[in-house]
């Protein structure tokens, strides 16, 4: 035996995860019921409870604890159960003794309380007869007005013409939608996939319509929202900086709005576009062949479906471009504000700057008196020292030595207070006069 390396630990669980959930194998005649139940929130175990229970009552090995399928056959009935994402379904199956096509329901076997007590609220709900093709043409008009109430049919030939499926995606008083195959030559296995096609086409045509609800709710919110945005845009190209608050004010609020909206739809958009890709790979899968008169699954899905996806996807695909917008709008506006605080900073500094320059001008006006002021006190002074001088009777005019003293007083002023005013503000030393 080869000695391999480590393997990962989630290897064999991945591996096993795409033999999970086989189908049935079907032998015709048979009949069965189905349920898709929205789950219903909580852990495994609540889903898993009334499964347990049956299988108590019935005398049955239950489910391991960790496991999202279980199929076992209880006697009289066999069940197929599986836990998806969004979604638990239940598959009763019973053989038919001879009894007339939907004269007994699958369902019928399992107990009415159990059924009842089921978690979660009802999806889908079919019943389908898994019948032996007969020799003789389908009288497509007598099976119509017969099993499906006189309703348009929808059917075509599967599995490469192996067998016949029709339905008319109705929903009876009892709740259930009713399917019928006619088996001509299919193996039991392909039956199996086959019916399971057909029932999983029919739940998930209900789960991908789930979000038209939502695409039709958000409509004139998004029109609102879209008016309100080109108000503000042309706001922004108009209005005065005073009022770039009441704008924020307003653009927050929608960004706010369509955000919320946006993340609560989102989900349910991308789920639906999942389900409709899902139901278009099965019909493909049906490997299907036009019936005279009949519309085929694909041209039913493609005729009534489509419509309402294009719609959701196209209400989808508004919502971000909105959003997108709006956070343009939002750019745009942060930088309109940026350039206001650009502007307004720079006025502040062009007053700064005419400030700086008045007190300058003030401060060479009050230095220019002061030099005068110091200087006539200064002249006065040696006035009185020429007199004093003259009084001694040295030959000394005393006119003349005041006159001769006024301009080297102030050449003497003037230097000392501009040395003065170097050693207080060395960075104003070039600004005096």
């Amino acid at each position: 035996m080869t000695n391999l390396p480590g393997e990962h630990p989630l290897r064999r669980t991945l591996n096993d995860e795409v033999h999970a959930r086989p189908p049935e194998a079907l032998m015709a005649p048979c009949r069965l019921s189905f349920l898709a139940l929205e789950d219903a929130g909580g852990d495994r175990s609540v889903h898993q409870a009334p499964i347990v229970a049956l299988c108590r009552e019935f005398g049955v090995a239950p489910p391991d604890a960790r496991a999202n399928h279980f199929s076992a056959d209880f006697g009289t009935f066999r069940l197929k159960w599986e836990k998806h994402t969004e979604f638990t379904r239940y598959k009763f199956i019973v053989p038919s003794k001879g009894e007339a096509p939907f004269e007994v329901r699958a369902v019928d076997a399992v107990p009415e309380a159990w059924v009842s007590a089921l978690p979660g609220r009802l999806i889908a709900g079919v019943h389908l007869e898994h019948l032996q093709a007969a020799r003789e043409p389908l009288d497509l008009e007598r099976l119509s007005k017969r099993y499906f109430a006189g309703n348009v049919m929808i059917g075509a030939s599967i599995a490469d013409g192996r067998a016949h499926a029709f339905t008319d995606f109705r929903i009876r008083e009892d709740g259930f939608s009713r399917f019928m195959i006619f088996d001509a030559s299919l193996a039991p296995r392909q039956a199996g996939r086959s019916v399971q096609r057909l029932l999983e086409i029919d739940a998930y045509r209900i789960l991908a319509m789930m979000a038209l609800p939502v695409a039709r709710e958000l409509g004139p919110h998004l029109s609102n929202a879209e008016a309100e945005l080109v108000s503000i845009t042309a706001t922004l190209a108009s209005e005065d900086a005073q009022d770039e608050p009441k704008l924020l004010d307003r653009l927050t609020r929608l960004e706010a709005q369509i955000h919320q909206r946006l993340f609560a739809s989102a989900p349910r958009f991308s789920a639906s576009d999942a389900y409709y890709r899902l139901i278009r790979q099965r019909t493909d899968e049906l490997r299907e062949g036009r019936l005279e008169g009949v519309q085929t699954f694909r041209e039913f899905i493609e005729r009534r479906l489509s419509p309402a996806m294009s719609t959701c996807a196209a209400t989808a695909t508004r919502q971000e471009k909105l959003s997108q917008r709006v956070a343009e709008t939002t750019q745009l506006f942060s930088t309109r504000v940026e350039v206001s605080r650009q502007r307004q900073s720079q006025d502040v500094l062009e007053s700064l700057n005419s400030r700086a320059l008045l007190q300058l001008r003030l401060q060479q006006t009050v230095e220019g008196l002061s030099v005068a002021a110091i200087t006539y006190y200064v002249v006065g002074l040696i006035a009185y020292l020429a007199k004093g001088i003259v009084y001694a009777g040295l030959p000394v005019s005393p006119e003349v030595l005041i006159a001769a003293s006024v301009p080297i007083v102030a050449v003497l002023v003037a230097l000392a207070v501009r040395r003065i005013r170097r050693h207080i503000a060395p960075g104003h030393a070039d600004g005096g006069g």
